[in-house]
């Protein structure tokens, strides 16, 4: 296999990136034009300083560390140590942890931000981060003080975090899990396994959901509670092999008779599904984010690859029918980047229920990505099917961002269902 080309060569276009924010990069083709559409949308977002000198330091990264490797990891399918530790070095980890714990708190619009970029670098490298915080929020907002007091530093210090719902009978349904959680004297046994879990064999801490023993009800009994790495009876199953991110650890987890302390159970037992439904409406704006980084990294190699490339004597861009492509997509970008920029403001303002704007920030971002990915191979040729340019792996990447966190079908039926007279 090949090593993605990064620079222009005769006859063979190469791709090149565009910075989304205010500011554009000269003598990169096509910044002017792309900027004149997105200058306004990102103009609007007007980052206090503090989260303006953030993303700076995870372009910075991003540029530096994260794309360079990303072929590379993609590739061999080893982990991307390097690129993690990158953004560890940042402490980008406390952006999302109390400052009582260790961490620097920013707003969640800046977490969906920073999750763009990376994941515009390198997708494996964004979803192990984007995934941690969808396994270490659920105990900053549920946790007691003691659990927060001893837990969360480890994650601001460079840990990654891990969520546990999936298994191999309970994927759209969570409420069919079949994990068991037993109470003994002052711990907890926990037996059953979980399937498709990010981060799963690198986590320091995994947010485990499974069903309390003495409850019957298969809604009510849902729990949660957290099991730390190296913990007896925890098990890596398999790590899967994946079409697409193939550098972010997706594992199989068996539990058996793994006991964790009574003092790791989050809230009371029975307490999980709302735990759940909280969580998830959370973290779907997180892999809303993924998507639009991929989405855009697709869209960058698109403008770029139509700009360099002639057919016929003429660019590419210049014939009307890619132009209306382009149109449509570049049309369709800037309204799911405003929709996920109005979803991360209900967050911050402490909206009491964001779920369904959740499901469609997640929804239409997912689609967009693959629409684009596509689109991108399309538009390169043959060029486009071959691992010598970034769009085959994009579009491969792509395709999971419909799957993970809800299909996409799931959240059309969550969201026609809304509207329902009763």
């Amino acid at each position: 296999m090949q090593r993605e080309r990064s620079a222009i060569e005769p006859g063979r276009p190469g791709r090149q990136s565009v910075n989304w924010e205010i500011e554009s990069r000269p003598g990169r083709a096509g910044d002017e034009e792309r900027m004149k559409l997105f200058e306004q949308l990102a103009s609007r977002r007007n980052w206090p300083e503090e989260e303006r000198i953030v993303l700076d330091q995870v372009r910075r990264v991003a540029d530096e560390v994260i794309a360079p490797n990303a072929a590379r990891y993609d590739e061999t399918g080893d982990y991307p140590r390097e690129s993690v530790d990158a953004l560890m070095a940042l402490g980008l980890n406390g952006i999302f942890v109390p400052a009582a714990y260790g961490g620097t708190p920013m707003s969640y619009a800046l977490y969906l931000e920073c999750v763009k970029i990376v994941a515009a670098a390198c997708a494996s490298t964004g979803v192990i981060y984007a995934t941690n915080f969808n396994g270490v929020k659920p105990l900053v907002d549920f946790g007691t003080e003691e659990q927060k007091q001893r837990l969360l530093p480890r994650i601001t210090e460079g840990g990654i975090g891990a969520i546990a719902i999936t298994e191999q009978t309970a994927g759209s349904d969570a409420t069919g899990m079949q994990t068991r959680f037993t109470p003994d004297g002052d711990g907890i046994i926990i037996n059953g396994s979980k399937t498709f879990i990010s981060n799963g064999n690198v986590a320091e801490l995994i947010f485990l959901f499974g069903k309390w023993s003495e409850i019957d009800d298969r809604k009510a009994a849902i729990s949660a509670l957290i099991v730390e790495k190296g913990t007896p009876g925890l098990t890596v199953l398999r790590t899967e092999k994946k079409m697409g991110h193939r550098a972010a650890p997706t594992v199989a987890l068996s539990f058996e008779d793994c006991r964790v302390p009574r003092a790791n159970l989050i809230g009371e037992p029975g307490s999980g599904l709302e735990t759940l439904l909280v969580a998830l409406n959370k973290s779907r704006p997180s892999m809303a984010a993924h998507a639009l980084g991929i989405a855009r990294a697709a869209f960058d190699d698109i403008v770029s690859y139509t700009n360099e490339r002639k057919q016929s004597g003429r660019k590419v861009i210049d014939f009307q029918g890619n132009q209306f492509l382009i149109a449509e997509l570049a049309s369709e970008l800037a309204m799911t980047e405003l929709w996920l920029d109005y979803v991360g403001g209900l967050v911050d303002s402490g909206a009491p229920d964001f779920g369904l704007e959740a499901s469609i920030a997640k929804l239409r971002a997912s689609d967009l990505a693959m629409r684009m990915a596509t689109d991108a191979v399309q538009m390169h040729g043959g060029y486009g099917y071959c691992s010598d340019y970034r769009v085959e792996r994009l579009m491969r990447d792509a395709k999971v961002t419909q799957i993970w966190e809800g299909t996409n079908q799931i959240h059309r039926q969550h969201i026609g269902r809304s509207f329902r007279i009763k």
